[in-house]
C-alpha cells in the first residue's frame, strides 16, 4: 500500500509540497463517507507511481487548506509538481481517467 504522510498544519502542507517534486494531496473531512470510500482506491492507483508522494489533510483540522487551494467540498485530490497544481479531481473521481492523466504526466516527468 502506498505510504501516506499525515499533514496536520498548513506549514506541514507547504513543507510537503516544497520538499517533494511530485506531491499528491488528498484533502478530506472525517464525516464524509465518499472520502472514506475513495482513499483506498487512490492509494492503490498511486502504487504505480513510486516517485509521487502522498499527503493526507483533514480539512476540519487544517482549515487554511481550503482557502489556500480553493476547496469548496471534500474530497479533493491534487497532484502538485514542483509546487504547481497539475491535476485536480473532486468527490466524483473517475479513477480510470485519473490514472491516464497521472500516467501521461509521470512519463513526461521521468524523461
Amino acid at each position: 500500500m502506498k505510504q501516506v504522510t499525515e499533514l496536520t498544519t498548513i506549514e506541514m502542507v507547504d513543507e510537503f509540497i516544497t520538499s517533494n517534486e511530485l506531491s499528491f494531496l488528498y484533502v478530506f473531512t472525517p464525516e464524509c463517507s465518499t472520502c472514506h470510500a475513495i482513499f483506498p482506491k487512490l492509494r492503490e492507483v498511486l502504487e504505480h507511481y513510486p516517485q509521487i508522494n502522498l499527503g493526507r489533510v483533514d480539512a476540519t483540522q487544517v482549515e487554511a487548506v481550503a482557502e489556500r487551494f480553493l476547496i469548496l467540498a471534500a474530497p479533493i485530490l491534487l497532484l502538485m509538481i514542483n509546487g504547481k497544481e497539475y491535476v485536480r479531481a473532486d468527490r466524483f473521481v473517475r479513477f480510470e481517467l485519473l490514472d491516464e492523466k497521472l500516467s501521461r504526466i509521470y512519463k513526461m516527468y521521468k524523461r
